[in-house]
């Protein structure tokens, strides 16, 4: 049979056209065809072929991929490489598929945490039993009948209980992993996480024009004719727009984004716990007294302060505004 090597943006490197025992495993095995040089080509069963972790959504590093072709072919292959950059799917299409596994990810996580929590009570009270024999303090009588079934009793209640803390230190393990899947979507629309990744996205896409315009960016140049740029430029238009959709649905679920608009100098800003007097409004951020100045304290003015020094403090971690008016009387600690 011909191996089949394909890449897409939206499928990834699938491999495809090898058995069990043909000696291909042992080459795909190999790291160095790896995107990033550090990850082996793994079996699916799903898909029921090999394929590279990680290489959906992006371009491949196409040499690496010939260099596997070749490696195939000179160990008696026949092999095809198919590449195509340009299909893929759609940003929010992906990032649905990310959401739905997490959540899979979650509930299989989750069977696996109360299976090993009940594993762990089920080999305590084993442990438990066993021990009530030895509960008056009756100790081994060395040479007497009973020995051997008492040591082989202590032997058994100290299985189970070893048992009982590693099950136990599964659950806990899985439980961990359970919850990080089930904040995945949490975590990803978080207002402040989510307006940090546009501003990112957004210098990206602004290079990637650059180049479109033969010009300079992140301090290197590209040549302007270059497929890749083009779908880069679609993706990262689609990613701006599918978070910029994510914050006006979080502001429309009661959730305050904050921007210079809102404040003015001499204003307060609530920022990681503290009320800090508004020395400066930045079109990203607020100048405010430096936070040594707030150990100990829950509103620090623009005079009176230990350091001079100032700090910024960015829209997105901002929890709170009072107007100087308001801060005449000091707000309940609640507030917080």
């Amino acid at each position: 049979m011909t191996i089949e090597i394909t890449h897409t943006r939206r499928e990834g490197t699938l491999i495809e056209g090898t058995s069990r025992g043909d000696g291909s495993a042992e080459i795909l095995r190999l790291r160095e065809y790896g995107r990033t040089q550090r990850q082996p080509f793994r079996w699916s069963r799903n898909l029921d072929c090999w394929y590279l972790p990680h290489s959906r959504d992006h371009a491949t590093y196409t040499p690496s991929l010939e260099l596997l072709a070749q490696r195939l072919r000179d160990a008696g292959f026949e092999v095809t490489l198919t590449i195509d950059n340009a299909d893929r799917r759609s940003f929010s299409d992906a990032e649905h598929d990310r959401e739905e596994k997490a959540q899979a990810r979650a509930e299989r996580f989750g069977n696996y945490a109360e299976a090993a929590a009940r594993n762990s009570e089920a080999a305590w009270k084993k442990s438990h039993d066993i021990s009530e024999r030895f509960a008056g303090g009756q100790p081994i009588l060395i040479g007497h009948n009973s020995e051997r079934r008492a040591r082989r009793d202590h032997e058994r209640m100290d299985g189970a209980m070893r048992k009982s803390i590693g099950e136990r230190d599964r659950a806990d393990h899985w439980s961990g992993r359970a919850q990080a899947a089930a904040d995945y979507e949490q975590f990803k629309k978080s207002p402040g996480r989510t307006l940090r990744r546009l501003d990112k996205l957004r210098a990206d896409l602004r290079a990637v024009e650059k180049w479109q315009r033969g010009e300079r960016a992140k301090g290197y140049s590209r040549n302007p004719d270059d497929p890749e740029l083009a779908i880069r430029h679609e993706e990262l238009t689609e990613e701006i727009e599918h978070w910029q959709q994510a914050i006006k649905d979080a502001e429309a679920q009661g959730v305050k984004v904050w921007s210079k608009a809102d404040f003015s100098r001499g204003d307060f800003v609530l920022y990681r716990g503290t009320w800090y007097e508004v020395l400066r409004v930045n079109p990203k951020s607020l100048t405010i007294p430096h936070i040594h100045n707030g150990t100990g304290r829950h509103i620090v003015r623009a005079t009176g302060n230990q350091h001079d020094w100032t700090w910024t403090a960015p829209y997105d971690d901002v929890s709170g505004r009072m107007g100087a008016d308001e801060m005449q009387q000091p707000p309940p600690a609640e507030a917080e």
